[in-house]
């Protein structure tokens, strides 16, 4: 489980989070959304120890976050960050080993790398391993990263925009591979997600923030509602089923000027 208490963050002037006091049970897929700059990838970077809090405390597997020694910590809740940049060249197997580090330290054993090929063939990298990261697709790249803290094997992965450099099929591809983790590894999965429609599709929980609070928390069907979304977002949002999902639809084709795309520019525009 874990457990956010009264937590606070300013960057000096300006709150970027809370107060926020949540729970997340164990297990499942629990999905952040809000539009940008609400503190979702504030909020999961204080859980994943990437930042203090102001103030308040974090609580993940009954280990405090801010006090738990740091290689305690590392077997029971990993991240993958936004943004994630090697300076070194690295195979994606030796990528991946990274996340046995906390069991290793840098000296893999027989179970480490069963561990690894395990995360290579969860998110279908086995043609790839000996590749070098710049040789890879963005999207490609992506998945390799987070095989590697899935082969850190804790029970709680915290994902920052894991669906990031991927077109629609890789997205919706990786979607499955993390519902597969949650049900079928057992982890407890928190992940930032901006396609809300991803969420409702694959999460057991959205939590929605927006201005740094929690302003809805629920199921998708109790937050894949008009006037949540509208209120979350702050711009109209629709809700429509199909096959048995409720879709987000906040594209408005009448609020598109007319003469966009029409081809009617005259000459002078160009």
């Amino acid at each position: 489980m874990i457990t956010i208490e009264a937590v606070d963050k300013h960057y000096r002037a300006t709150r970027a989070l809370g107060p926020v006091d949540l729970e997340i049970a164990s297990g499942g897929l629990t999905a952040l959304v809000g539009p940008n700059g609400a503190g979702k990838s504030t909020l999961l970077t204080i859980v994943g120890r990437l930042l203090d809090p102001d103030s308040g405390r974090v609580r993940v597997g009954g280990l405090d976050v801010v006090t738990a020694k740091p290689r305690e910590l590392a077997k029971v809740v990993s991240i993958l960050k936004q943004e994630n940049h090697f300076v070194a060249r690295l195979t994606v197997r030796q990528l991946v080993s990274f996340g046995r580090f906390p069991h290793s330290q840098g000296r893999l054993t027989a179970a480490d790398r069963e561990a690894v090929d395990r995360a290579l063939a969860f998110l279908d990298l086995e043609g790839f391993e000996e590749r070098f990261l710049d040789e890879l697709s963005g999207g490609q790249r992506q998945r390799a990263f987070v095989a590697m803290v899935l082969a850190q094997d804790t029970e709680v992965v915290l994902l920052d925009e894991p669906l990031a450099a991927l077109d629609m099929r890789h997205a919706a591809a990786m979607m499955q591979r993390l519902r597969d983790a949650a049900d079928e590894l057992g982890k407890t999965i928190v992940l930032v997600v901006h396609d809300v429609n991803f969420a409702s599709a694959y999460a057991d929980r959205i939590i929605a923030l927006a201005d740094g609070r929690i302003v809805a928390s629920g199921t998708p069907e109790e937050i894949m509602r008009p006037e949540v979304l509208s209120a979350v977002f702050d711009t109209p949002v629709d809700v429509v089923e199909h096959g048995g999902q409720r879709l987000a639809v906040y594209y408005r084709p009448d609020a598109v000027p007319a003469a966009a795309g029409t081809g009617s520019a005259s000459a002078s525009e160009h």
